[in-house]
């Protein structure tokens, strides 16, 4: 009931879905830093101050306690964000306690742009900026992504690929399926 829904059950019947992702861990760095930082400074100030301050001693342990509870909800938060990817647009849902779903045709994308940072380097990450008919979509910057060549080469493939192409292997992948699934079947 509480739990964000799954971004599949916003796909259309008629939509294969290519790539189903969440963003990379990397873009939790800055916060976690953040919250080491701030929760060691309250700590060693609460061990600092004499013990008559206890009240403030207090204090600065529930500020604490309360950057944990902050930092848990980011990464609750960065969880349940995902991007899918179909054969028809973009879909990215975000939100712990609203669900909000950003969506963009694929047949809207006229640009694709891929940037890796050094760090991205190291990390494996990347960013992927998706241009449009001179409008500026929801979906329009896309940082953090993982494996973010394999990202791009699909997401090229599927904007400036063979249609023809792209129909016959999804039904080769689904032929595929159907004949593991009946294997299984028999075999169990």
């Amino acid at each position: 009931m509480f739990a964000p829904r799954d971004p599949d059950e916003y796909l259309l019947d008629t939509e294969r879905r290519v790539i189903r992702i969440r963003r990379h861990w990397a873009c939790l760095i800055w916060q976690t830093f953040e919250a080491v930082a701030l929760i060691a400074v309250c700590v060693m100030v609460s061990y600092i101050l004499p013990p008559a301050m206890w009240m403030l001693q207090n204090v600065l342990w529930y500020v604490a306690l309360f950057l944990v509870l902050r930092f848990a909800y980011q990464v609750v938060e960065w969880w349940v964000e995902r991007l899918v990817v179909t054969d028809k647009r973009f879909v990215m849902t975000t939100g712990v306690w609203t669900t909000q779903v950003l969506m963009m045709p694929i047949t809207k994308v006229t640009d694709l742009t891929y940037e890796r940072p050094f760090l991205g380097r190291i990390l494996g990450y990347g960013t992927m900026v998706v241009e449009s008919a001179g409008q500026i979509q929801a979906l329009n910057r896309i940082e953090y992504l993982p494996k973010p060549e394999e990202f791009y080469d699909t997401i090229s493939e599927l904007v400036f690929g063979d249609k023809q192409k792209q129909a016959e292997r999804f039904s080769m992948i689904k032929a595929q399926r159907a004949a593991r699934r009946s294997k299984k079947k028999v075999i169990g």
